[in-house]
């Protein structure tokens, strides 16, 4: 009798013990799925969408290109986390000049304008590493700048073309932001990489013309230091005229709240067609300066957008 009371005992301690386990597992695992959801999911940042939530990309220089043909591959890391938007633009920088506190009658309802933005990564053969050093062996660096383009066609076709692989080199192309006809800002290329925005180009600042080869096949350009931005085209744009009926006023008012968020001077920011040496770039076709300008001094400029990458160690 003893001994089936012993044994009895013992089975009901072994199953107690299980049950504590299993409970105890089942939490742990629900904790972490929990903690996984709530650092990953787009919910937490609002008004954001995602196309890549799989993608991370270093944010590391590649040192120097090669003589040789083969370039430089951007290195493709898949962790199961989402691609967050302090992957493109960071948050909490502080301004570099104050906001407007009582804008005239024609900036009010602007100073504060809010865009809605997204995320749509490139794929990595249509853009590359920033350098630190160029094809010679100089350094790359420059000031940053920021180059304006337009898209020709609609938003959907450009960001469905950087979306597909493009092995062969003379097809890659990029930018890093585009600005749709609704205002809508769409991140496509980390800023601390390089967009193949401009492939033949200089910008000819006070410091002189400035450039960077980073290919043994194809000339100099502002790849290395410039930002990249580009406007979706109207309709009665997509054609190889000289002008168009131009950009909407939300275009306007993004194109000043990114650009602003660079930090980049207004006398380093430019145009596809002033650095384009091949005589062929038009683009922004029709845009308007100084309606662009204005809205850029109703905003705070900071750092959030940062094209610095680190050097490898």
């Amino acid at each position: 009798m003893n001994q089936k009371i012993f044994t009895a005992i013992a089975l009901f301690a072994i199953c107690l013990t299980t049950i504590i386990i299993t409970v105890q597992a089942g939490q742990t695992q629900f904790s972490r799925a929990s903690e996984f959801n709530s650092s990953t999911q787009p919910n937490s940042l609002p008004n954001i969408t995602f196309q890549n939530p799989d993608v991370e990309l270093p944010r590391t220089c590649a040192l120097q290109p090669t003589n040789n043909r083969t370039k430089t591959p951007v290195q493709k890391i898949i962790p199961p986390r989402q691609l967050s938007l302090e992957r493109f633009r960071r948050f909490g920088s502080s301004p570099n000049s104050p906001t407007i506190n009582n804008p005239p009658s024609f900036l009010r309802g602007r100073v504060n304008y809010t865009p809605k933005e997204s995320i749509t990564l490139a794929d990595p053969t249509n853009f590359g590493e920033r350098f630190v050093f160029d094809l010679y062996g100089k350094s790359a660096y420059r000031s940053p700048i920021v180059v304006l383009h337009e898209t020709v066609g609609s938003a959907s076709s450009a960001i469905n073309f950087f979306r597909t692989p493009h092995p062969i080199e003379s097809e890659q192309v990029s930018y890093h932001t585009l600005i749709k006809r609704d205002g809508s800002i769409v991140y496509l290329v980390p800023p601390d990489k390089r967009a193949f925005g401009a492939g033949n180009s200089v910008f000819a600042g006070t410091l002189g013309k400035e450039a960077v080869k980073t290919h043994p096949e194809y000339p100099p350009s502002v790849n290395n230091f410039a930002y990249h931005i580009s406007l979706e085209t109207p309709s009665d744009g997509r054609d190889n005229r000289s002008r168009h009926s131009g950009y909407t006023q939300a275009q306007y008012q993004s194109l000043a709240w990114v650009v602003a968020k660079t930090g980049v001077p207004s006398s380093r920011i430019t145009t596809h067609k002033i650095v384009d040496r091949s005589g062929q770039r038009q683009d922004p076709r029709s845009f308007d300066g100084s309606t662009f300008l204005r809205l850029l001094e109703t905003q705070p400029k900071t750092n959030e957008i940062s094209i610095d990458c680190q050097p490898p160690s």
